[in-house]
């Protein structure tokens, strides 16, 4: 998995410190090509979650010229990332056919990088989860395979999101006892990891 200091803030919700390094990141113009995609996609997420629209939007205009020659080059690296990145920003600005394409993308360009398949997978989950888009029969599929990938690799923050995702799903379509088994293994998780913004998300369920 990517090791850029950006990325642990957006895994823990700490949008305006991610938002601060990524943009710093970009700025300082030492960001390898093959990760420019990266490093624009976790700006546009970070900017939509702090509601920053234009500024999310222009980003994301960028990640996908940026993706599309990459794609067209025939360069993997971290696009499965970068797709993931990107379609929360999407998903986040109300840009839900963008956001399933660009969903699509992530898991079809992360085929060999299971880390970066369970975040598509999961992102895919969320995606199913919205209220105009839903679908509990897929969303709960999507979860449960990024969750078995999660637990497989040792994503403990991903792990405790499909949580999470599963907890909001089984309460939706009335299993509440599946919904709090999620729910306090997601809560469990999430403070043992220090990870402030999701405790209290769970905490508004």
């Amino acid at each position: 998995m990517l090791r850029q200091p950006s990325i642990l803030h957006l895994f823990k919700g700490d949008w305006g410190k991610a938002r601060a390094l990524v943009e710093n990141w970009i700025g300082s113009r030492t960001v390898a090509a093959m990760l420019l995609p990266w490093a624009v996609a976790s700006s546009a997420w970070a900017l939509a979650q702090i509601g920053d629209v234009e500024g999310a939007l222009s980003r994301v205009e960028e990640a996908e010229r940026l993706l599309d020659k990459q794609a067209a080059s025939g360069i993997v690296g971290h696009r499965g990332w970068a797709y993931v990145a990107v379609s929360r920003a999407c998903l986040l600005l109300g840009r839900l056919d963008k956001a399933r394409h660009l969903g699509d993308c992530s898991v079809a360009s992360s085929q060999r990088q299971p880390g970066f398949r369970a975040h598509a997978l999961h992102f895919l989950g969320d995606l199913a989860a919205h209220r105009d888009q839903f679908d509990a029969e897929s969303g709960v599929v999507h979860y449960q395979q990024a969750l078995a990938l999660a637990q497989s690799h040792g994503m403990r923050p991903l792990v405790a999101h499909c949580y999470l995702g599963l907890s909001k799903l089984y309460r939706r379509t009335g299993k509440p006892e599946q919904a709090q088994e999620n729910l306090t293994a997601a809560t469990m998780m999430y403070r043992e990891m220090d990870m402030g913004f999701w405790c209290e998300q769970a905490r508004l369920m």
